[in-house]
């Protein structure tokens, strides 16, 4: 019986064409990281380079006896000094022979130079950064272990800077590329109180000691967590800023300054608390400029189109668009969702620059994608629904002719995130082809069967073992579909 094959979770086209090479698609799947030309869909590198089939352990996140604990938080990780011993995946130079410690990868990004990719993979909390070669491979370059587990990524204007958001709510920083770490000096320990009970007699003053030796036994505990986060951090990071609320997303974006003066940076992140938040590129990361209110539910995904960078377009769990002027938080334009999706999340906003600019919306667990274009006056205009073989889990526009690709989800019944088809077909739908054309004033998309998708569906990605149970299904589904667990509860809930 033909097994399941992962998903692709994340695409991304990394353009190359300014330095005379041609384009390359890199693709998330499962575990593993792949890249394809993106002319003809033939696969060039795969990291790490050994692949487990039907069976294997690097398949499906191991069961365990306690049913209610989380996949990764049975995972014993390695210290960075050892992580080259214990996990065989921080080599490229040949085929590794351990399964790697990690489910999946949900962030794929690239460098505007198409030289170097930045992979986010889940489990073990590990940013790492790639050199991609002339013909595709992959060489890794760096891999740094978060100490909170990351949820958001992304590359400042000038590709030297990793932000790295996490579900604790802070936004850290991190060179693209590390270079020597100097350990900080440890700051002496604050003295505690010299005065004790028998020096101390009033109540009162007994109350005030009391106090301040609670105090400095917090304030102890406090440094000492802090001390342990940056001996396990053993790399060059800095905070730069932080919510109260759990982070979705975090975007680096910007905009041109008066003739003669450098361009402004700023950092737009969102959170479960239905909070947009505009603050000031690095250094300055700490000064907040401004706030843009409207959602009434979590805020699952920010987007900037590229070809219109003081426009912000957000989506949540409260069944509308919001089209803001960021740079002065406020609100241009509300779009409520049809009746059919509004309680759907919002799972992915993306911009394609075609013949129009269109906005893609991918909703949680459907097989549908709303089209929008962004006009010229900043207004998003329905562009009708396309529907899809499968789950839409990413989008990317991959030639200048109206192609965008759409990864779908070959595993679960269209509409469903935990209930898996009763049997895989050969070779299974990975992806699908959208072609774009204007007519009458008006989007039209078709679905077309192209060589370049046979041939990425053709060799298929890793196969998810036949045995599965219903606690490691449950797993691999929360990898694809978690936004779900953000929405707030009711009390009726």
């Amino acid at each position: 019986m033909t097994s399941f094959q992962h998903p692709f979770q994340s695409l991304k086209l990394v353009k190359r064409q300014s330095q005379g090479l041609p384009n390359v698609l890199v693709t998330s799947a499962g575990p593993y990281i792949y890249s394809y030309a993106a002319e003809s869909g033939q696969r060039l590198a795969v990291w790490p380079e050994h692949i487990e089939t039907s069976g294997g352990a690097a398949s499906a996140p191991a069961s365990t006896s306690d049913d209610q604990a989380p996949p990764e938080k049975k995972i014993k990780l390695s210290s960075p000094e050892n992580e080259s011993e214990d996990n065989p995946s921080t080599t490229t130079d040949g085929p590794t022979n351990k399964s790697p410690a990690w489910t999946n990868i949900p962030k794929v990004l690239a460098t505007s130079d198409g030289k170097h990719v930045v992979a986010l993979t889940a489990e073990d909390k590990c940013i790492r950064v790639f050199s991609l070669s002339d013909d595709g491979k992959f060489k890794e370059l760096s891999s740094r272990n978060m100490a909170k587990k990351p949820c958001a990524l992304d590359l400042t204007h000038d590709d030297q800077t990793i932000l790295c958001a996490d579900k604790f709510g802070d936004v850290y920083s991190l060179p693209l590329i590390p270079g020597e770490y100097i350990k900080p000096k440890i700051q002496a320990k604050k003295a505690k109180p010299v005065a004790t009970t028998l020096t101390v007699h009033s109540k009162r003053n007994l109350r005030s000691l009391e106090q301040q030796h609670l105090h400095a036994e917090r304030a102890e505990k406090a440094e000492e967590v802090q001390e342990e986060e940056k001996a396990a951090l053993n790399f060059e990071y800095q905070l730069i800023l932080g919510h109260v609320s759990m982070l979705t997303d975090v975007i680096a974006v910007s905009l041109p300054g008066a003739p003669g003066s450098r361009p402004r940076n700023y950092i737009l992140t969102a959170d479960r608390d239905e909070h947009i938040r505009v603050s000031r590129g690095i250094p300055q990361a700490h000064v907040i400029e401004r706030h843009c209110l409207g959602h009434t539910s979590l805020i699952s995904k920010i987007c900037i189109p590229s070809w219109a960078p003081s426009v912000l377009i957000s989506g949540g769990g409260d069944g509308q668009l919001l089209v803001w002027n960021w740079s002065e938080g406020q609100l241009h334009q509300s779009v409520p969702l049809s009746d059919s999706f509004q309680d759907s999340i919002v799972s992915g906003i993306w911009d394609v620059s075609l013949t129009s600019m269109l906005v893609p919306l991918g909703l949680l667990a459907s097989p549908q994608l709303l089209c929008y274009t962004l006009e010229s006056d900043n207004t998003l205009k329905s562009q009708g629904v396309i529907q899809l073989s499968g789950n839409v889990l990413d989008v990317a526009s991959i030639d200048s002719h109206g192609s965008v690709l759409v990864s779908v989800d070959a595993v679960r019944e269209p509409g469903s995130t935990d209930m898996w088809k009763s049997s895989a077909v050969s070779p299974q739908i990975l992806t699908e082809c959208l072609q774009a054309s204007n007519s009458d004033g008006s989007l039209k998309w078709t679905v077309n069967e192209e060589s370049r998708t046979a041939c990425i569906n053709a060799r298929g990605t890793s196969d998810l073992p036949a045995t599965l149970d219903a606690k490691q299904k449950k797993a691999i589904d929360d990898t694809l579909y978690n936004l779900g667990n953000l929405r707030k509860r009711t009390f009726d809930d």
